[in-house]
Order: structure tokens, then sequence, then C-alpha cells
């Protein structure tokens, strides 16, 4: 995997995958379940990798531009 989620791309990512989680302890109800969809811009942003950047063949990172 080649990394493709660039340093800005990547900060915002792990700061909203945080926000969203933070949904599940604040909110009630079932609808806390959809902060789960956190995990994935968390999980994306730290290993900066995107698979639906890989399929649409976007690279926000500026390093593996040059390789």
């Amino acid at each position: 995997m080649k990394a493709n989620v660039g340093g800005i791309d990547r900060a915002l990512r792990i700061t909203l995958g945080i926000a969203l989680l933070a949904m599940v302890v604040v909110l009630e109800g079932s609808a806390r379940y959809l902060g789960l969809i956190g995990i994935v811009p968390l999980t994306t942003g730290l290993l900066r990798w995107c698979p639906a950047y890989t399929l649409f063949g976007l690279n926000t990172c500026p390093i593996s531009q040059t390789r």
C-alpha cells in the first residue's frame, strides 16, 4: 500500500474520526451508533492510505507523487 493521504487531509480525517467516535459517548439511543462511522476516517488517516483514493486515482500525499 502506497501512501495516498497527505498531511492536511490526514489531520482532517483523524480529527473527524475522533469527533464522530465521540458521538458514541455523547449521544443517547440508536443515533449514537452512527458515530461508529468515525472508524473509517480515523483508520485511513492513521494508515495514510485510502482505498477510495486508489479507486479514483486520487493522491494528496506529496512524497508518494514524486516516486
